[in-house]
């Protein structure tokens, strides 16, 4: 089949290496623009662009796909599919006309739960033992049209959104391939989406990672797993900001409150909760770098019946 490509960070690329690799033929690649990055805010090419370009595919840069002048440049390509992956723009029903077929989306959730920009760290966040990937037919909505293919992925208790990022991935590439011989078959399943079940993903926000004590330590877990390694959930112990990465939970003592280091060992740093206790074990201080627990400790004094600093409110999926 002839493809259009439409795709821009890490996550999108193993779907793109394996349409390349594959019988089937990338037309274009299109992306969104350079964006500034770094301490230099030299523009930089996202990792689609990085690997089209390695790879001899044509690359393509609007500033939106749907604009009609974007939509006629196109359009003599006659794609039979477009294939969409953590592009980053809702797409008009102008665009979605484009192909013979129609624009089928990867998502990294069993939809219609966790529809919108971080399923995978809000999969993480409320506790899920379990996500996976689906294809779908686009609609002007938001993640909103007919499912065809559902591949599921289990959440280990100490996975990161680093992890399940890198597992979805790869899961949604061979889905996507799966996807398109099925197409080509004429044995695609398609199915209509339960809007009433429907739940969202909100884009995250640094704010989102300030911890609320008095939460669950499997909460905070959740938490600290869901956010790293972006943004990063964060607590400030005497005036500093701590970023936490790696965390455990252990069971509460008598006495335990919540927000107060109940002990310190090399292992970690043991916070009271409100049931049991959270461990921090890779932190990061302002300005430094992640370090376990006891590299830090060697450089800061942390006594039992400190306190951490809690945010008011615990965050919302939405």
């Amino acid at each position: 089949m002839n493809l259009v490509f439409l795709g821009t960070p890490d996550f999108a690329v193993p779907t793109l290496k394996a349409l390349h690799a594959s019988r089937h033929t990338v037309q274009a690649v299109v992306t969104q623009p350079d964006r500034p990055k770094g301490r230099g805010r030299a523009a930089q090419p996202p990792p689609v662009k990085e690997f089209a370009l390695a790879h001899g595919l044509d690359v393509l840069q609007p500033t939106k796909a749907s604009a009609p002048d974007f939509v006629e440049q196109l359009r003599p390509m006659k794609p039979d599919l477009i294939v969409v992956i953590a592009y980053g723009q809702l797409l008009k029903p102008n665009f979605l006309e484009l192909p013979k077929h129609f624009c089928m989306n990867i998502h990294a959730s069993i939809l219609p739960k966790y529809r919108g920009a971080a399923p995978i760290n809000w999969a993480i966040i409320n506790g899920e033992t379990e996500t996976g990937v689906t294809t779908m037919k686009i609609d002007p909505g938001l993640d909103s049209g007919d499912m065809l293919l559902i591949r599921k992925v289990p959440i280990g208790p100490d996975d990161t959104a680093q992890d399940l990022h890198d597992a979805l991935a790869d899961a949604g590439a061979k889905l996507a391939l799966e996807s398109i011989d099925q197409l080509e078959a004429g044995t695609l399943p398609i199915a209509p989406q339960d809007h009433d079940e429907a739940t969202f993903a909100r884009k995250l926000k640094k704010e989102d990672g300030f911890i609320c004590w008095t939460q669950s330590a499997q909460r905070l877990h959740d938490l600290v797993r869901g956010l790293n390694p972006w943004p990063g959930a964060y607590t400030f112990l005497n005036g500093h900001r701590l970023k936490l990465y790696k965390t455990e939970t252990a069971p509460r003592q008598q006495k335990d409150e919540a927000g107060r280091v109940m002990r310190v060992t090399k292992h970690g740093i043991e916070v009271a909760t409100s049931d049991d206790r959270l461990i921090l074990t890779e932190l990061q201080p302002e300005g430094k770098k992640k370090m376990n627990a006891q590299d830090f400790l060697a450089g800061h004094d942390v006594q039992i019946g400190d306190r951490f600093e809690s945010a008011p409110q615990p965050i919302q999926s939405d």
